[in-house]
């Protein structure tokens, strides 16, 4: 069983940055599509971007141009790098894959 574990979030002001990781236990990471998505208070989970096993991206339509995520097969890896954040941006972040949900963690952006 896949086990993700999030890292990276904080407290950043607005037009910051920030860069998440998701680790995966396992040996078969790389045959995976993997997520990132967030929740932020009184709201529903959202997608914010995903990538295939091959490393074809996408992503929700407000995170275009801001938000770039990528994977490292040899580290078992997710990445999510933030740019030019917003207070709206503010969230717990999931990782996601192998039908499997991380932990999460904590993004919080000040204006």
């Amino acid at each position: 069983q896949v086990q993700l574990v999030e890292s990276g979030g904080g407290l950043v002001q607005a037009g910051g940055s920030l860069r998440l990781s998701c680790a995966a236990s396992g040996s078969i990471f790389s045959i995976y599509a993997m997520g990132w998505y967030r929740q932020a208070p009184g709201k529903q989970r959202e997608l914010v971007a995903t990538i295939t096993p091959r490393g074809m991206t996408n992503y929700a339509d407000s995170m275009k141009g801001r938000f770039t995520i990528s994977r490292d097969n040899a580290k078992n890896t997710v990445y999510l790098q933030m740019n030019s954040l917003k207070p709206e941006d503010t969230a717990v972040y999931y990782c996601w894959g192998a039908s499997t949900w991380g932990q999460g963690t904590q993004v919080t952006v000040s204006s």
